[in-house]
């Protein structure tokens, strides 16, 4: 294996490492909205509840200050979570784009060999024939 693979193989495994990390982030996210529309739902059904009683109607107010607070820093965190979202997003693009450039550059390197090599079997074979024709007007002399 030549230093050109194992640069191949290690920016192949950087994009894998990069679309790993944007589909944990996306966990997280699509976890995070989930937990959000729980709080609505739990608000919903406590609101229900407060309903039916003397304790739950004093009480439900409370209530509704601590699942705001876990609300907003549920959205902070969904904030945070975007914006790393977007930075993994940009690094996956970078790692992407320096990978096809390794591959052109390979794939051209690989292309330009191929050329040399055709050249001088090419120049092999001509010699070859030179040489017989050489050979056959020598013995007819």
């Amino acid at each position: 294996m030549n230093r050109t693979d194992t640069l191949l193989r290690l920016k192949r495994f950087h994009v894998d490492e990069m679309k790993r990390r944007i589909a944990a982030i996306d966990a997280m996210k699509a976890d995070l909205e989930r937990k959000l529309a729980d709080l609505d739902d739990n608000v919903a059904r406590e609101k229900h509840r407060a309903g039916d009683s003397d304790i739950g109607r004093l009480a439900f107010p409370s209530f509704l200050r601590s699942i705001e607070v876990r609300r907003e820093n549920l959205r902070n965190t969904l904030k945070e979570i975007e914006r790393e979202y977007a930075a993994a997003q940009l690094d996956m693009e970078k790692a992407f784009e320096d990978l096809k450039a390794l591959e052109v550059a390979t794939e051209q390197q690989a292309k330009r060999l191929a050329e040399i090599q055709a050249r001088r079997e090419q120049a092999r074979l001509d010699e070859m024939a030179l040489v017989r024709h050489l050979r056959k007007h020598a013995l007819r002399a």
